[in-house]
Formats: C-alpha cells, sequence, structure tokens
C-alpha cells in the first residue's frame, strides 16, 4: 500500500500530494477539487509580507497593531491581539496568542506601504509567477484564501526551494520568531515553546501536533479549520499537502501524524 492509502482512515473524502525537492512523488484523490484553504492563507500573507521585505517597502520592525507592537509580532502571532478583535490580552512579545485579527492588520501595513489592494499583490506577486490557476482570494488575509491541491502544491514547493525570495528573507520567514514564547496551539492545547515563523507554524517540539513523529523539529507549514493542511520538512527534503472535505476534527488530529510518518518512511532519505 502506498503511503497515501492511509487518507482512507480519515472516513471521508480526503486527497494528497507528496513532493520531494525534484517534484511531484505521489497523488491521490481529487487534486483538483477548490477548496477552502482557511489559516493556510496566512502562509500566503507571511510570503506576500516578506516579498515586500526584501524589495525595501516594509521592516518587520515597523510600528504595527497594538501600541508597542511590530509587524514582526503581529505576523507570528505576538501582538497580544485577540483571536478575532482589535483587543489586546496582553502586551506584545509576552506570550502566542493565535489571532486572525493580527494577520489582517499585517496584511492592511503591508497594504498601506506598497499603495495598493494586498489580494492583488499576492496575486501577481505570487499565485500568477507560480502557476496557481485555481487559486482565489476573498477577503481576509488571515482565512480568505481557496484554491485546488495542485496549488497548495506549487505553495509548498515553492517553500521547499525559494524562487521568489533571498535564501535570507525565505529563512525569516520559515524560521521561529520569538523563540521563548508559549501559548495555545488551536486544537492541540497549550505548548511551551510554542515556535511560529511569519504566518507560518513551525512544529519544534510541539506534542500533541499534526505532523508525525517523525518530523524534524524545523517542519514548517499550516492548517486549516475547513481541512486543508500542508507540511514541508526540510530536513527530510519532504512536503505533504492535504485536503478533506470535513471541518478539523478528531479524525484529523489521529491520523494526519500517522500519515506524515508513512510519508516520511515511504519517501525521505533519512529512513
Amino acid at each position: 500500500m502506498s503511503a497515501l492509502g492511509l487518507l482512507d482512515e480519515f472516513g471521508f473524502e480526503a486527497a494528497a500530494i507528496v513532493l520531494g525537492p525534484e517534484g511531484e512523488r505521489e497523488r491521490r484523490g481529487d487534486v483538483e477539487r477548490i477548496r477552502p484553504w482557511r489559516s493556510v492563507t496566512k502562509t500566503l500573507t507571511g510570503l506576500g509580507a516578506a516579498i515586500a521585505l526584501q524589495e525595501g517597502r516594509v521592516a518587520l520592525e515597523d510600528e504595527a497593531g497594538p501600541p508597542g507592537a511590530t509587524l514582526r509580532h503581529l505576523l507570528s502571532h505576538a501582538s497580544g491581539y485577540f483571536y478575532e478583535s482589535a483587543s489586546t490580552l496582553q502586551a506584545p512579545g509576552l506570550r502566542r496568542h493565535y489571532s486572525n485579527y493580527g494577520i489582517d492588520e499585517a496584511a492592511r501595513h503591508v497594504e498601506r506601504a506598497i499603495g495598493r489592494d494586498f489580494g492583488d499583490w499576492v496575486q501577481e506577486r505570487i499565485a500568477d509567477p507560480l502557476g496557481m490557476t485555481g487559486f482565489l482570494w476573498e477577503g481576509s488575509a488571515s482565512v480568505g484564501a481557496s484554491g485546488a491541491l495542485v496549488d497548495l502544491a506549487l505553495l509548498a514547493a515553492e517553500l521547499q526551494r525559494p524562487t521568489l525570495l533571498d535564501q535570507e528573507v525565505h529563512a525569516q520567514l520559515v524560521g521561529v520568531q520569538f523563540p521563548e514564547l508559549a501559548g495555545i496551539m488551536p486544537g492541540f492545547g497549550t505548548q511551551d515553546p510554542n515556535p511560529f515563523g511569519l504566518g507560518i507554524e513551525v512544529r519544534g517540539t510541539k506534542s500533541p501536533h499534526w505532523t508525525g513523529r517523525g518530523c524534524s523539529e524545523a517542519t514548517f507549514g499550516h492548517f486549516g479549520m475547513r481541512g486543508t493542511a500542508f507540511w514541508v520538512d526540510p530536513d527530510a527534503e519532504l512536503a505533504l499537502v492535504v485536503g478533506t472535505s470535513h471541518d478539523f476534527c478528531d479524525a484529523h488530529r489521529e491520523v494526519m501524524p500517522r500519515l506524515a510518518d508513512a510519508v516520511l518512511a515511504a519517501h525521505s532519505r533519512r529512513s
């Protein structure tokens, strides 16, 4: 049985694509179906901000968000904002508090700096160059994207081997910001530490977690509450994109880590 045979264990429709450094290695299911990406959108926002950073249009230390916060705080869920409002729970930099509002505010800051609509920026600077033909951007920079798994695979491949960013800026995007911060990981409880990059989650030593036990600490990615997710393990030189027809639930918590470990066992050079 292929590594992706485990998709049957979700108990509902699911599809996936495995990527190595040379490109696609394995696929199963309906990878052309347009799916809501929800919080996977945050990775696009982080990448869009990183492109603006590379071009000198913004800086991570720009003042943005609540008093004392910066663009870096906003993109790494360290600004103190509540999940969905401009109210704050604490001062910036004290705790990792996952915030859709903070990511949306980061996009608004970049939008002002570039002088144009942020969604248009993402389309023209990311989706079009990568050939993401089924990609849609509707509204929120934290949860508004949708597309097929083949489009998400193009994003994952870009994050594996960047062409839009130089290595230094790419390292900022996928590296841990404020590494000491603890916080609640949605769906998985309190994690200490709870590492994030810029609009992207970093696995670190989190347990429990939706990636596999065999995934390296450097693994990064994101999952969305409508059942779409991706991860990239730079040590194993592998990426996995997954889409399901069910909101994130116990089946995802149980199957996703085993699926990741099966992919690593089947495809990793470390195996």
